[in-house]
């Protein structure tokens, strides 16, 4: 799939690049190159494939949470390596 010079302009104006004639020419040549070979992609016989977001078989690993009651003592302790406390909870940066 060739990319047209207007074409190639277009998305280095989405892209918000501003290039030289000559990386219009490179840059357009290798995009055309990479169009063309997903072109090929949509040659394969994929009948029956399931669809999938990710092939690897990884998948989420979820436990139960534990509650874990501290003594008064070890409670105090993480408090002490806090660098700011506020009512007796670690104090962190607001994060937005």
């Amino acid at each position: 799939m060739k990319l047209e010079k207007e074409e190639i302009q277009k998305i280095a104006d989405l892209a918000r690049l501003d290039l030289s004639e000559e990386e219009k020419e490179k840059y357009g040549n290798q995009l055309s190159d990479i169009l063309s070979y997903i072109d090929q992609l949509s040659e394969v016989d994929v009948e029956g494939v399931e669809p999938t977001a990710q092939v690897t078989g990884l998948e989420n690993v979820y436990r139960e949470d534990e509650v874990k009651v501290w003594d008064d003592e070890e409670r105090q302790n993480a408090l002490n390596q806090a660098p700011e406390l506020e009512d007796g909870q670690v104090k962190v940066r607001r994060i937005l």
